[in-house]
C-alpha cells in the first residue's frame, strides 16, 4: 500500500545554459511638471505680498514642555538676551510669572507698547 510519491511543493526557476546580454527597459512619461513649467518662473515671486504685516513681531518666547506623568520643562527667551529654563511643577510654574513679569520690564517690549507715552 504505497501511494504515489508527492510532487515538490517549490518550482525553481530553470537555469540558463550561457550567459545572455542585458535588455533595456522602456522609457516610459516622465512624471512631474509639465515641460515647459521651469521656464514661467513663480506667480507669487513677481507680486508683492498680500499679507503686509502690521510691524509687530514676536520678541519674547516661552515654551513649555509637560507630558503626562514626566516631568515638565520650560524655556523663556526673549531677543534682549533673557534666556532661562526651568525643570520640575514649581520651578516650571515660577518661570511662567517670571516670563510674564519680564514683558513689562523689557527694554525692547516698552518702547512698542506706547505704555510710557504722555
Amino acid at each position: 500500500m504505497s501511494s504515489a510519491p508527492r510532487p515538490s511543493l517549490k518550482s525553481l526557476p530553470a537555469t540558463p545554459t550561457g550567459p545572455r546580454a542585458a535588455t533595456l527597459a522602456a522609457h516610459g512619461p516622465a512624471v512631474g511638471e509639465p515641460k515647459g513649467a521651469a521656464r514661467k518662473g513663480v506667480p507669487s515671486a513677481l507680486c508683492s505680498d498680500p499679507h503686509r504685516g502690521d510691524g509687530r513681531f514676536p520678541v519674547a518666547w516661552l515654551c513649555i514642555c509637560a507630558p503626562r506623568g514626566a516631568i515638565p520643562t520650560a524655556t523663556s527667551k526673549c531677543l534682549c538676551g533673557r534666556d532661562h529654563s526651568a525643570v520640575g511643577h514649581t520651578k516650571v510654574l515660577a518661570l511662567i510669572e517670571a516670563h510674564t513679569a519680564h514683558r513689562d520690564t523689557c527694554p525692547l517690549r516698552s518702547n512698542q507698547e506706547g505704555g510710557q507715552a504722555a
